[in-house]
């Protein structure tokens, strides 16, 4: 996740989370990934059933009962357990999670044990009703899924009529002061709606949009030819920065972020060493605390039936069962070959990711999307689309120090 109006528009220093101490317990939302003892973040697919049938759906969900879903007791045992190992955030995940009756009776559960709950929802089912109910269960941000403008959006899900009530959902947010968001995957069917989509963001006073890459996961892995060119990646992410530095100016509170692609991060990182040099190390060292990718790391999964995945998009490895093991204990276990790689990838890396400059602030960049192109999980992330001269594959780097701090991060 690449905060392009903390790094880019210059709205978070590394001052930020020195004054917090950089501790995860006392760090703002927005800083979280700036600290040093995280733990994960951890996405739950509280329920797979959904109400729409998106193209890209990394849980391949459709309109039907799904068997063996962890039941209330189990589910409040795992937040127990995720409360007492630390982790700050559980994102309600689905399918559609608002489908789950117990839901926010959940949410409530994991607030009252001190971790954040947030819910990532197509928002078709949010009346005012539900708006005030997630309100009151101590959720702290909703993010609504639109990808595209209505006949856009409309292809993307499935359904004709979504983006008009995903739209209702977000005003019925705004409406009773629930933090609320906007969530885009970035396909070429969809990437000509951006200027319409920042208008939505400013008009309908959304807090927060994360523009995300395409993960070839579920039923994104049929649609991976509709994947932004690397030309194409870089226009967009061009144009998100443009907007974002826009906001800024005109004295507008956005959060906007590119999710899952971590050459976003050195890409503004080498844009600012070409507009705002002095304050590219700041960028730098925030990077630095970043970390790059951290599937297996910082963030994890728990699915629909109680198995434990690296991340959202990487069901089919499973590091064990949170009905037979905590997931305190399955995350802990470096015995398991993947989770062990993961947690030092960067000996295992090879090609252009294991050679690459700037391997210590990415990190090697999405796994899952390597393995699902080339059958290799450690080979080249595929959507990386910074150039061998970007990334000093050239030999244009004469500074050998330089370059193995970046790498080490």
């Amino acid at each position: 996740m690449i905060g392009i109006s903390q790094l880019y528009a210059g709205t978070a220093t590394s001052a930020d989370p020195i004054r917090y101490g950089r501790n995860s317990s006392r760090l703002p939302a927005h800083l979280l990934r700036f600290s040093q003892d995280r733990k994960p973040v951890v996405v739950w697919n509280c329920g797979r059933r959904c109400n729409l049938r998106c193209i890209h759906c990394y849980a391949d969900s459709r309109n039907e009962r799904y068997t063996h879903e962890l039941t209330t007791v189990e589910a409040e045992a795992m937040i127990e357990d995720l409360a007492q190992f630390g982790v700050p955030v559980l994102l309600f995940s689905g399918g559609e999670p608002l489908m789950r009756r117990d839901m926010l009776r959940l949410a409530a559960f994991a607030a009252e044990s001190g971790i954040r709950p947030v819910i990532s929802t197509n928002g078709t089912l949010i009346t005012r009703d539900k708006a005030e109910e997630i309100r009151a269960a101590g959720v702290a941000y909703v993010g609504v899924s639109i990808d595209g403008v209505r006949e856009t959006n409309d292809h993307f899900r499935g359904l004709p009529g979504a983006f008009d009530l995903a739209l209702r959902g977000i005003r019925n947010c705004v409406a009773a002061g629930q933090k609320v968001g906007l969530r885009l995957t970035l396909t070429r069917h969809n990437v000509r709606d951006l200027p319409q989509i920042f208008e939505l963001i400013e008009r309908e006073e959304i807090d927060r949009a994360c523009f995300y890459h395409l993960v070839y996961s579920g039923r994104g892995r049929g649609i991976s030819d509709e994947d932004l060119t690397h030309e194409e990646t870089r226009a967009a992410v061009d144009y998100i920065c443009e907007q974002a530095v826009g906001f800024r100016r005109r004295g507008i509170e956005k959060d906007i972020l590119t999710v899952d692609n971590h050459a976003d991060g050195v890409y503004v990182y080498l844009k600012l060493l070409k507009e705002e040099p002095e304050r590219a190390q700041e960028v730098l060292q925030l990077l630095r605390w970043n970390g790059g990718n951290r599937s297996g790391i910082g963030i994890g999964n728990i699915d629909n039936t109680g198995e434990v995945h690296a991340d959202q998009f990487w069901w089919s490895h499973s590091f064990g069962n949170v009905r037979q093991r905590p997931f305190s204990e399955i995350w802990s276990d470096l015995s398991e070959p993947l989770m062990a790689g993961l947690r030092d990838r960067k000996p295992l890396l090879t090609g252009r990711c294991g050679r690459c400059r700037y391997l210590g602030i990415c990190n090697g960049n999405f796994r899952v999307r390597a393995l699902a192109v080339h059958g290799n999980v450690w080979a080249p992330d595929p959507a990386c689309y910074l150039t061998d001269e970007e990334i000093c594959l050239d030999g244009a780097s004469a500074d050998g120090a330089a370059d193995q701090a970046l790498r080490a991060g």
